[in-house]
């Protein structure tokens, strides 16, 4: 083999630079031309990616290889191919001559398992009806599944029955990691979750399959991520059958390929990832109570007017003397605070502002969906360039609007906006306070329960009911006195101010975690790079 490679120091050194980041584990070999002594100074790099086994690198990593070396400096045309995926008859060609450019770099020791080799597979066939004869039970279904990473008590699981069999072979227990089966989508296929701790009378419902770990082979804590990570996502994808509904046949399950280190390592990247888990989880439900502290202080002072009734009743002051004074001492005959007013909301904030058009439209947009928003947390956005957009992403935003989802409006559309840059659906009627004191008001009356009901019996139209920005704006609000509006808005907003900050350090920790998943089930980066860039954010 020639030991000469055409490479200048400076390109080649770039080019390691990208292979360790990008293809640790892999040997890189380069061949052709600038092998064989028939290159010039624009000539291609040829190079073949030998992965560990020589079995097939995963796509991403190709790909982000492959991006990562057009976005460099490198004045010429590198073609990479995976060794697995060369035809075979080209390997004596490429293996006559060729120069070792790199060897593999040292990675974790992961070995790939087919699910039978390490899990006990049950599939269950509980439905949720209730029958006389048979044992009252607790049901584990596919939207608890579904929608939770961890399977707790804290889940309020459905009641219904099952026979001493069923109970027998499908009750769920501490280290289980259940997947849904059958979907609609052949993307909500696969889905995991681990029971977390034991849940008595708990079994395992209709379309989910029950992964129990052979624990000297596996730990479920492992596990549920491992199923998660891309690599093993697509496998399931891709095993799925159906044609208006798709599911997994047992065999097919067995085969799917996990990454497998040993038990200790195991263990350790379990308690990495779940540590991430339970920050986002501890920063939601504190959200959860400072979103009930708020709600709570809006429905004493603006729907039951707690202070003014406690006044004309003759009762003990609950609130600081100075804020106590600001409220009314008497009803009016309408039963609310004398001088307060009911109006709508469009005095309080303006109804669509802003919008983008051709003449003013940004190089890119930070698009917020409907249906990537939530029960008052937008959970995630997609980047934009302005020609590529939605013709829906017009809706200009700013912090201190609240949007209201217009569209099928019982599903809970809505979110107070925390962030600049961001551009939202024309399905979202936008509310802007006319004044910055009003602000957790129009946030709290439009996104109060009553309202959103209300909003929701209004909808009409068969396929897509919905309503107007107008019917929004017309919602009927208490309006205080400038005073009482001025304290109510310097109480609540710094509980306001706090949630959105836990949003953000969610998204930032749901990123990285996804970021590194695939990385750490790889084998591409240790435990001990993954904690640096947790530290990095936290």
């Amino acid at each position: 083999m020639p030991e000469r490679l055409h490479l200048p120091a400076k390109h080649r050194a770039a080019l390691e630079t990208l292979i360790e980041k990008h293809l640790s584990g892999v040997e890189v070999w380069a061949y052709g031309s600038r092998v064989n002594g028939c290159s010039h100074d624009g000539s291609d790099l040829d190079l073949v990616l030998r992965g560990p086994g020589l079995k097939e690198i995963p796509t991403e990593r190709l790909a982000n290889f492959g991006e990562a070396v057009r976005e460099s400096m490198i004045p010429f045309l590198v073609e990479a191919r995976d060794w697995a995926r060369v035809p075979k008859r080209f390997y004596q060609e490429i293996e006559r001559e060729y120069v070792v450019l790199m060897e593999a770099m040292e990675t974790a020791d992961f070995r790939r398992v087919a699910l039978a080799d390490v899990i006990d597979l049950i599939l269950s066939s509980v439905d949720k009806k209730s029958k006389d004869n048979e044992k009252a039970i607790r049901l584990c279904n596919y939207m608890d599944v579904y929608n939770n990473t961890f399977i707790t008590d804290e889940i309020d699981f459905m009641a219904a029955t099952a026979t001493d069999h069923e109970v027998v072979r499908c009750s769920l227990t501490r280290g289980d990691v259940v997947i849904t089966k059958d979907s609609e989508k052949h993307d909500d296929i696969g889905v995991p979750a681990l029971v977390r701790h034991g849940v008595a009378d708990l079994v395992c419902g209709y379309h989910l399959a029950i992964l129990r770990p052979r624990q000297e082979k596996v730990i479920g804590d492992y596990l549920v991520y491992a199923l998660s990570a891309p690599q093993v996502q697509h496998q399931f994808h891709a095993y799925a059958n159906g044609v208006t509904r798709f599911g997994l046949r047992k065999a097919d399950i067995g085969l799917v390929e996990v990454p497998l280190p040993a038990i200790p390592e195991q263990r350790t990247i379990a308690r990495f990832l779940s540590e991430l888990d339970d920050k986002i989880e501890l920063n939601r439900r504190m959200n959860k109570t400072l979103g009930a502290v708020a709600r709570a202080i809006f429905k004493d002072w603006f729907v039951d007017f707690g202070p003014t009734r406690a006044k004309v009743e003759g009762r003990a002051s609950y609130l600081p003397q100075d804020l106590w004074r600001l409220f009314p001492d008497e009803l009016d005959n309408e039963n609310k605070p004398m001088g307060w007013r009911v109006a709508p909301l469009t005095e309080l904030a303006e109804v669509n502002p802003e919008s983008w058009s051709r003449k003013n439209a940004p190089a890119e947009v930070d698009y917020v969906d409907l249906a990537n928003t939530k029960w008052g947390t937008i959970e995630s956005t997609q980047r934009f360039l302005w020609k590529d957009a939605p013709s829906r992403a017009r809706r200009i935003l700013r912090p201190g609007d609240t949007i209201v989802g217009l569209v099928r409006p019982g599903n809970g559309s809505f979110a107070f906006i925390g962030s600049e840059g961001l551009t939202g659906s024309t399905g979202f009627a936008v509310l802007r306070p006319r004044h910055s004191r009003f602000t957790q008001l129009v946030n709290l009356n439009a996104t109060a329960p009553e309202n959103i009901e209300r909003l929701a019996n209004l909808a009409d139209g068969a396929a897509y009911p919905a309503v107007r920005p107008e019917v929004v704006g017309a919602t009927q609000v208490v309006v205080p006195n400038d005073a009482v509006a001025t304290r109510f808005s310097e109480l609540v907003s710094p509980i306001l101010n706090h949630m959105e900050s836990n949003k953000r350090e969610n998204h930032t920790l749901a990123q990285t975690h996804g970021l590194l998943l695939p990385k750490l089930m790889s084998g591409e980066i240790r435990l001990r790079d993954a904690e640096k860039n947790v530290e990095a954010i936290t």
